[in-house]
Formats: structure tokens, sequence, C-alpha cells
């Protein structure tokens, strides 16, 4: 049976309405994409993807014979070093195949004394001009190697290209044209791949987000392909020879600090070729780039007003930035709780078993529950000076559970009414259904939310089987926002380690989440229209719409038994109501889920959730 009509059984009138809906909203063409999406094949291999994505010959032709309003002269700075001379042609070859004229190459030189190298280098140079290179005398390390072909820049911008890596042939159109969209750009990285040696194969792709600024002090993603305004870099002094083996990863960090806007072109326009001696390969063979690294975040953080402890996780090349908390405020921890008494109590205990920060009180919600033992432990809570138990819908004080004032779950409504009532500079917002594992959890969340620029911290979530249940939400997964690495093994790291690294996101899960109270204030609190679903995503792209940061901080680990309080969306009540929250986000986020998820790339899949390859972005 083909794919089609194995698809077709499956389609039923629900389905229906929702391809109407979906076709509304986005048109034909975004709706058969996602159609035939939902066929793709669980991984897609990156090498056939790669060679069918790629770049055409007449592609090409036509890029040439495009005129751009403004033609910016692009200074490609390498610095070459004991280079084998087919990498070193094959790299210069692949200026010279650029669809797009107007460029140099500065090659500083740091073997003259090789007679192979000088002498390519000097052919290459008599025979196109806009080939030059200067020799480089004693060993002055690759910081100052590449200064000097800094120096030898005469272009508006500089890109930074490796001695021995491949640029594709379209990539500096791709940048002149991004120039032209907006003059403020300066700085422009893209998407990037590994090489084999001999060129033969082209894997691990790196897709890249957005500019994010906790991604980038958790590892330097931004890496290649790396252009910024001649200006610019003269501003921030070029390399420092003190940060050799991650002097790139110390001037992203200091021309992305005084930029007005940096771009990020979502193709792979940089090919990074590994052999037996490169870090890509071998990462242990160069620890002391790894410590470098460590230190240049640690003088970005200085430079940036920011007291924060930096150490390696267990991943080369990867790092953890912890926020030491401010002060000693008062956290309020609110949960809102139908019966589930158990369920509660394993949450409660959790807290106070755990917990290594104290300055917290508790406000436990009651809604509508009905069984005795419910109401006798709410008795027994009551007992301790900061756990306050409050009915939804009643004033502060008054605890009779006679008569509930409102029927059914509006999650966002009872959450509403309980900051309210919260003491606390800061509103933790916790499931029943949550069992604390991270002894030092509410520090880890109060130290990140602390920052001035960031306005909600989510944590990471497990199945009780050990499998993720929320590593960040990403938007437009499964029609609306959907959870990174749903069901992938704790112990696994995902996609370039993203389920480990601390990270900005669009959304967090408010299962666990943790935001400055005078934030949600201003912001209104919860949209009450979304009673169960989606609630928290919303808040976070309304925190993010008003230019705080939503960050993901996997280093806050609990235990969700999800949805045991609400139950499954199984009555045609639940599925009406689900299908309105699903137009409600589609109405008043349509321009973000065309646009599609900075924090994610246009590049991989929305159909499923451990960021493979999108079969036809």
């Amino acid at each position: 049976m083909s794919k089609w009509l194995q698809y077709l059984k499956k389609i039923r009138p629900y389905n229906i309405q929702k391809g109407f809906r979906y076709l509304k909203h986005y048109g034909a063409r975004e709706f058969f994409v996602r159609l035939f999406e939902r066929m793709e094949p669980e991984e897609v291999p990156y090498a056939p993807w790669f060679e069918k994505h790629r770049i055409s010959d007449k592609e090409l032709e036509m890029q040439r014979q495009t005129k751009l309003s403004r033609q910016p002269l692009i200074s490609i700075a390498v610095p070459a070093y004991q280079t084998p001379t087919d990498f070193l042609a094959q790299m210069i070859d692949s200026l010279i195949a650029q669809s797009y004229a107007n460029w140099e190459l500065c090659i500083a030189n740091g073997s003259p004394s090789d007679a192979k190298m000088s002498a390519l280098l000097a052919d290459y140079a008599k025979r196109d001009k806009r080939v030059r290179y200067v020799d480089i005398t004693g060993e002055q390390g690759i910081a100052e190697n590449t200064n000097a072909a800094l120096a030898m820049a005469t272009g508006d911008f500089i890109g930074l290209l490796d001695h021995d890596d491949l640029l594709a042939p379209n990539a500096l159109f791709e940048v002149a044209k991004t120039i032209n969209g907006n003059d403020t750009f300066d700085v422009i990285y893209t998407d990037e791949d590994k090489v084999t040696t001999d060129l033969t194969e082209h894997f691990q792709p790196h897709f890249k987000p957005d500019l994010n600024i906790d991604l980038l002090r958790s590892n330097n993603y931004i890496c290649h392909f790396f252009v910024v305004r001649k200006s610019l870099a003269k501003t921030v002094g070029g390399f420092r020879k003190e940060f050799d083996g991650a002097q790139d990863y110390d001037f992203i960090f200091r021309c992305i600090e005084e930029a007005r806007a940096v771009a990020h072109i979502p193709q792979v326009l940089y090919h990074w070729r590994t052999h037996r001696d490169s870090t890509a390969d071998n990462p242990a063979s160069k620890m002391y780039a790894f410590e470098a690294g460590r230190r240049a975040i640690k003088e970005h953080l200085k430079r940036q007003g920011q007291v924060g402890g930096v150490t390696h996780t267990k991943d080369f090349g990867f790092y953890k930035v912890t926020y030491p908390v401010k002060d000693n405020p008062l956290v309020s921890i609110i949960i809102p709780n139908k019966d589930q008494s158990e369920m509660l109590k394993m949450c409660i205990d959790s807290i106070y078993e755990l917990s290594t920060y104290t300055n917290f009180e508790i406000l436990i919600i009651e809604n509508n529950s009905t069984e005795d033992k419910t109401f006798a432990y709410y008795e027994e809570l009551k007992q301790r000076d900061n756990i306050l138990v409050l009915q939804w819908g009643e004033e502060n004080g008054s605890h009779s559970f006679a008569q509930p004032p409102h029927n059914g779950f509006n999650y966002s409504a009872i959450n509403n009414f309980a900051v309210q009532s919260a003491k606390g500079e800061y509103v933790l917002f916790l499931n029943n259904d949550i069992k604390v594992i991270t002894p030092n959890w509410i520090e880890e969340l109060l130290g990140n939310v602390q920052r001035s620029e960031v306005g909600i911290v989510g944590g990471r979530l497990y199945f009780p089987d050990d499998t993720i249940q929320h590593a960040g939400i990403i938007v437009g997964i499964g029609g609306i926002a959907g959870h990174a690495f749903l069901g992938m093994n704790r112990v696994r790291t995902g996609y370039l380690h993203k389920a480990a690294i601390q990270q900005d996101l669009s959304a967090v899960t408010a299962a666990c989440m943790i935001m400055k109270k005078s934030i949600f204030e201003e912001l209104g609190g919860f949209e009450e229209e979304l009673t169960v679903a989606f609630n928290d995503v919303d808040l976070c792209l309304r925190t993010v719409a008003s230019g705080y940061l939503v960050v993901y901080n996997p280093g806050v680990e609990m235990y969700h038994y999800e949805s045991k309080s609400r139950g499954a969306e199984d009555s045609e009540a639940k599925v009406r109501r689900f299908q309105t929250e699903i137009e409600y986000m589609r109405t008043n986020w349509i321009d973000l889920l065309k646009a599609g998820d900075p924090n994610y790339n246009k590049n991989l899949t929305l159909s499923k959730w451990n960021y493979s390859l999108r079969q036809n972005p």
C-alpha cells in the first residue's frame, strides 16, 4: 500500500476540519508542504539532502547576472600556516567560484619558508588580482596571523575563513544580499557543515538559530561563516593572542556586544574540512582551546556587567554558566490542585526535602476537589508557616470549601488569581504532578531570572520512565508549538547537545517556570481564553515581544507526571476546546508561525521533535 493510501486511511472528520483551518491561515503552498511533511521518514540523511538542495549552476548564473543596488567589497581574511597545498588551492578556488565578484582574499602566510605554499600563493596572485598575501616571519600564533590578514583588508566587510575550509559558491552573494536588505547589520553569520578531507562527503550540518546570547555563552555556535563590518572589527581591536585556540570565540563575543544588528542566513554556506589534527574531528587534542573558550566567556560576562561562574561540561567546547542569586528574595511557588492528594504530597515533600533555597512560600490553589482525603491533607499543610491554601475565586483568608465558585478547569484564571496573593518578588509556577530532582533548582531558576534582560526561566522535565517530557518549546512544531526532544532518553543530549545546554527559546512550559512578578503583571498574566493549552506559550511569546528573554536551563531537573490531574483530551467538548485554543494561537501569532521560530531553523522539521532535517524547507 502506498504512503498516500496509508495516510488517507487515518484521516478523520476532525482532521479535515483542522486542515481547512490550516489552509485558511497559511495558504495552499504551506498547506501542501505541511501535508507532505507528515510523511517524512523518521530521519532524513544529510548527504543526499545536501546534494538535492545545493545551489544549481543555473541559479549561480542568475546570481552572477543580478545587479545589487549596493555591492560592498568583502575581504576574506585567512591565516595560513603549514597548509597542504591541495587544501590551500581548494580554499582559493572556492573564492574564485563565487557568484558574487566584489571580493578580495587576504592571506597571511605564516609559513614563508614553505616553498610549495609560497609558489602556489604567488601563482594565484598573478592569475587573479583579488588574491593577495603577505609573508609573516616568526612564530606569531593564529591570533596575530589573523590580525595580519585583517590589516590587509580594504573592504567594507570582513569574512573569516580557515586555510583548509571552503565557501559554498553562493556564500558571498547571500551575504551581499543580506547587507542590501538592512544597512544596520554589522555582523552576519551562516549555517555550516563538515566535509571529509577528500571532499567526498558532507556531514554533521549545523543549522543555527538567530542570535541567541545564552546559547553563545554555552557554545560558540556562530563559528563559521562569520562576517563583520570592517569598522566594527577595528573598534573592538581585532584578535587577542591570549585567547589562541578560541580567538574566534573571543572575537565574536566582542563584535556581538557592539553590533547594532546581527543577521543570520539559514543556509549551509561554509564547509568545515575535518582531518586528523583538527579540533573538529579530534576535540581532545586541543584542551587548551576549550580552556581559552571558558576564559572568553568569563571576559564577555565581565564586560556585560554580569557575574557568573563558567565551567566545562562533559562535552568539549560546551560550557555551563551559573548566575549566583543576589540577596535572598522571597519566591512564591504557585501550585493549582484538584484532588490527587498523593501526587500533591509527592510534589510538596520533594520541595521541602531537597530544596537548598529556603526563602519561599507555597500557594496551593484549590479547584473543585471532591475527595475528603484532599481536604484532610490541606489541613495538614496549613500547619506550615509558609504554605497558604486558597480556593480559587475566594478572598485571601477564606478557606471554606463548601461551594466551589467555578466549574471546569481554567489554568490561566487559576494562576492569575493566585498571583494576586503572592508576596514574593518572583512567582514560580509549578504543576502538582512535579517531583524535584535538583536540590538547587530554585537557585538555578532565580539566578537566571534576576538578570535584568530575562523575563522567564524554565527547566528540564522527565517522564517517570526517564525520557524527556520538556527540554524547551519550539514554535511551529506540531502545528502551533511542541516540546523539543520529546521522548528522548534523559542520558542523551540531543542535536548538538541542545537538550543539555542553556539557551534562549521562544517558550518553556509553565509546569515549572519562574517569572518576575512585575513582568507578569505588566503583561496582564496568562490569557484566560486559553483555559488549558498554550497559555504558557502565549505568555512566553508576549514576554519575548516585550523585549525580555525566555531562558531554558537544563540544570533544573524534575520528574513530570504529565496530565495526571487534568486528564486526556478524550471528549468532544475537550477536542472542541482544544481546537478553539489552536485557532486563538494561529490568529494571534500567525506572523511568527509563518516566519518560523527565530530560535529554531527553517531547515529543521516541524513534524517531529528531534531536530531532524526538514525534507523540503
